[in-house]
């Protein structure tokens, strides 16, 4: 299981295409549209549905709509052209949210459930389509700086969309913010519809007698289409223990999410808004740093984030995320927001610069792989966190949950460094 941080020449790292840039800022407002319409759906089950119930049935059907996603994406991708497939996933979703804008009252929560599976499998579907062309868009050896690009207006946008989605429901009614994340999915549609990048790796002519990979194919007739997952799983091992590192670290990243409104009431009962805003934004201001952090300490040495930086990442956001609900002094739980933004952004950017170092063939399956991965941590975690709040503090629900993947990433780091000394 070798580490794959290399060295890379310096000026092949130093720009990146000028329209690749558009991409990141049309990927920024559609993750925008999907963290206000998070919100914005949410409250909008709660009050169709006149109980907490009716939000916790739309987040279940959208996390099943994005495990689905995943689980298909890998064969999508493979198969279909990419630039389409993301096109029509933004406009599926911008279709969804308007159906839902002018749904009728008696038949709200039907369309909404329904229209749940939509949101969850078409961001799934889109999101593997991008990670999976970034390579070919803007060659392998600049995939690290792209990925750092789109985490650090990725993360601004989730901010944003988070903190604005409250006061966009307040003053402009469900109806507008619905339209208004519709409109964010359909200029992404556009931008990436008339993107002149390539997204797919050339194909390469192999001679008639002997398949490109025997493994592969002997695998594949064994299996079935349905289990190649199975056989990226077994070319690439170091996938799937990224895989089950990511679905704990998506059941912490629930039970975090869970457990802050209720921290900031027991620790801020006058304003739990503000100790909630401030937490965010200066978790941030981390997870922008760790893009500078990337570009400027690595990059610029040539050296691209591997399998160690992955797991220390892991370590570090898990670590500083339990620091938070241990009641610090504010400059205290500030610097513990910041080191958890840091270590979630660090994380974010190394595990997809390593996955998309596999052959393009088999980079679908595992960022499908790793999707679905996610969203089973995260619903779970929904689930089980929701229910020991009742009964456990937030420091030991969230302790627990995060305690574990970074036991699991430390054990991964040896597995790491053994393989490196053999």
């Amino acid at each position: 299981m070798p580490d794959t941080a290399q060295q890379v020449p310096h000026q092949t790292i130093d720009k990146l295409p000028r329209v690749f840039y558009r991409l990141a800022l049309g990927d920024a407002l559609s993750t925008y549209g999907s963290q206000l319409d998070l919100v914005a759906l949410s409250l909008f089950a709660y009050e169709a549905a006149g109980n907490a119930l009716g939000t916790a049935g739309y987040l279940i059907i959208r996390l099943a709509g994005g495990l689905v996603g995943g689980l298909v994406s890998g064969r999508l991708v493979a198969r279909t052209d990419r630039r389409r497939l993301m096109t029509g996933c933004a406009l599926a979703q911008a279709l969804a949210l308007v159906v839902v804008a002018f749904a009728p009252v008696p038949a709200r929560i039907p369309v909404l459930y329904s229209l749940a599976l939509v949101f969850g499998g078409a961001a799934a579907v889109c999101a593997v389509a991008l990670r999976t062309s970034i390579p070919e868009m803007v060659g392998s050896e600049r995939r690290a700086r792209a990925n750092s690009l789109m985490a650090s207006c990725r993360s601004a946008a989730m901010v944003l969309g988070f903190a604005s989605a409250g006061v966009v429901v307040a003053w402009a009614g469900f109806r507008a913010a619905l339209l208004i994340d519709a409109s964010s999915f359909l200029v992404f549609a556009v931008v990436v519809f008339r993107l002149p990048l390539r997204t797919r790796a050339e194909p390469v002519e192999q001679p008639a007698a002997e398949p490109a990979d025997p493994a592969d194919a002997a695998g594949a007739k064994r299996l079935g289409s349905r289990w190649q997952a199975l056989i990226v799983l077994r070319a690439a091992p170091v996938v799937g223990a990224m895989a089950a590192i990511r679905l704990l670290d998506a059941f912490g990243s629930a039970a975090h999410n869970i457990s802050l409104p209720v921290f900031a009431n027991q620790h801020s009962p006058g304003n739990p808004a503000a100790l909630l805003g401030m937490f965010w934004a200066t978790w941030a201001v981390g997870n922008l740093g760790a893009q500078q952090l990337v570009s400027r300490l690595l990059l610029r040495r040539g050296i691209e984030p591997g399998e160690r930086a992955f797991a220390l990442g892991t370590c570090l956001m898990s670590g500083c995320f339990i620091l938070v609900f241990t009641g610090l002094p504010t400059p205290l739980f500030l610097l513990a927001a910041i080191g958890a933004g840091l270590g979630d952004g660090f994380t974010e950017i190394s595990y997809t610069t390593r996955i998309q170092a596999l052959a393009d063939e088999r980079r679908g399956q595992a960022f499908g792989l790793l999707t679905s991965a996610e969203n089973v941590g995260m619903g779970t975690g929904m689930l089980l966190s929701g229910s020991l709040l009742a009964l456990l503090s937030p420091l030991t629900v969230v302790g627990v949950s995060h305690a574990v993947p970074i036991v699991l990433a430390l054990g991964f780091l040896v597995v790491v460094a053994r393989s490196r000394k053999r």
